[in-house]
């Protein structure tokens, strides 16, 4: 496997309260420390980013996000946490974060607190352990929950907001539940999505290719690698 050589870093910090402060993670100390290991181990910390008073249920973050898009844009080489619950609390996403991030070798990430370092085997057998549990529990929820979703989705009930390849209507069902429609062009770029996967295609690589192809997104924005990953749990499901 070809890993990550260079050393340019972008740290992340993230605390979800105030009181945190006086449990020895708040921001200062945080950065204090990225800034003390970059130094012992000479890394260049080109960047910080920073989640402030917010909570770790969803990979969904400014700061986080400036700091994945840092690493996608190629101004920095390694992700750098204090310790990997300021990065998520959940097993999932971290599986999440490894597929679409470090598995390749091309990015690293750095912990100081289980002095994880995915530049080294060492590094990235913990962080695979890790993965594969995530693995796990995504396949576990999937078949506890796979009978119940086919069964809404044959009756096209809206689950929540209208995924890609879907439209909300004014019909509702016998239980008063909106029904929703497909949108051909929307249901395209779902399967075009599905096919590059099938073909092993990376997530960047199907970004890169439905960017390329001309493909849009539910709101015509950017496509990114969290925007592919979803669409493919949402077809596995």
């Amino acid at each position: 496997m070809d890993t990550v050589k260079a050393s340019r870093v972008i740290a992340y910090l993230r605390v979800s309260t105030d009181k945190q402060a006086d449990q020895g993670i708040s921001l200062e100390a945080q950065e204090a420390k990225a800034r003390a290991y970059c130094q012992l181990y000479d890394l260049d910390l080109v960047a910080v980013e920073v989640d402030a008073g917010i909570s770790a249920k969803t990979l969904n973050r400014p700061g986080l996000q400036r700091a994945l898009e840092t690493l996608g844009a190629g101004e920095a080489d390694c992700l750098l946490v204090c310790k990997l619950d300021r990065l998520t609390r959940s097993v999932r996403d971290l599986g999440e974060l490894v597929e679409t991030w470090f598995s390749t070798g091309k990015y690293a990430l750095l912990s100081i607190g289980e002095t994880i370092d995915t530049r080294s085997a060492a590094g990235r057998l913990v962080l695979n352990v890790l993965a594969s549990v995530a693995q796990w529990e995504r396949e576990a929820t999937g078949e506890r929950t796979r009978d119940a979703l086919q069964h809404l989705k044959a009756e096209g009930v809206v689950l929540g907001g209208e995924a890609l390849g879907w439209e909300r209507t004014e019909e509702r069902d016998s239980e008063g539940r909106l029904i929703v429609r497909k949108v051909e062009k929307e249901a395209l770029a779902v399967k075009r999505i599905l096919e590059l996967r099938t073909e092993g295609m990376t997530l960047w690589g199907i970004v890169n290719s439905l960017t390329h192809e001309g493909f849009k997104t539910k709101r015509g924005g950017k496509w990114h690698p969290q925007t592919v990953n979803n669409i493919l749990k949402r077809e596995a499901a």
